[in-house]
């Protein structure tokens, strides 16, 4: 499903170019943002309305860890999505200041091709390197949570604005799983395993976008830990990537 709806995003890359509208009556862009060209609603839009941005945003990203184990480690096809939807609540004239909240479902994908330990009987997950007592050729660590961020959002009042959003997000750990694929029989053998005994289900971080009109820089950090037993390996989740805001 999730790599359908890249190959959407990547397609709709070519109506984002056009931009988004400022409330001064800019008519380059139509008054439309995003690839939302021609919605206005019921009724046409308003030139004195103050116009909102970034209300359906998608972080595409890089996804690492950090803690006891260094980051930039893992393979590079470890990626993910966050969709967010969001108010846009201007918070000054022309909307140059503006506060930002919705909810937020991330999608997170680390290309590790180690493996992951579990006791049950101690509830403790460690994660150890592959070695000869181990069968399998790649290995992903994912999970999918949801979570309500919080914006505060810096824009300059024209239509190729650029924009900050520093912002915080706090949340529920839907699942974490380590998926195994193993081809040493011939075929293909693909297996997942749901059993972290010692999940972290409440999640927070702290998140920043900048860049310009419908395309930003995105770095999100986890200050929860990914396991809460303390003889558990310390794992803090990182992102990196583009946010693409589509309406």
């Amino acid at each position: 499903m999730y790599k359908n709806l890249l190959i959407l995003i990547v397609c709709s890359l070519s109506f984002l170019s056009f931009g988004q509208y400022d409330s001064k009556g800019d008519q380059k862009s139509r008054f439309r943002p995003g690839f939302m060209w021609y919605f206005t609603g019921l009724k046409p839009a308003i030139k004195e309305k103050v116009r909102k941005y970034d209300r359906l945003i998608f972080d595409v990203t890089y996804n690492d860890w950090a803690g006891d184990i260094d980051p930039f480690k893992n393979k590079w096809p470890s990626i993910g999505l966050n969709t967010n939807f969001m108010f846009d609540v201007p918070l000054s004239k022309g909307n140059t200041v503006a506060l930002g909240i919705g909810v937020a479902h991330e999608w997170r994908n680390i290309r590790h091709d180690n493996y992951f330990s579990i006791d049950h009987v101690n509830d403790v997950t460690t994660y150890q390197l592959k070695d000869s007592t181990v069968q399998f050729d790649k290995s992903r660590f994912g999970g999918n949570s949801f979570s309500i961020p919080v914006e505060l959002r810096f824009r300059k009042e024209s239509w190729r604005h650029f924009k900050i959003h520093l912002g915080g997000r706090i949340g529920y750990q839907a699942n974490l799983y380590n998926k195994y694929i193993d081809n040493s029989s011939g075929y293909r053998v693909v297996s997942k395993n749901f059993g972290f005994p010692d999940i972290n289900r409440l999640t927070y971080g702290a998140h920043i976008r900048f860049g310009l009109r419908n395309w930003a820089f995105f770095g999100n950090y986890s200050f929860n830990p990914v396991f809460l037993d303390n003889k558990s390996t310390k794992l803090n989740l990182v992102q990196f990537g583009i946010s693409i805001s589509m309406f």
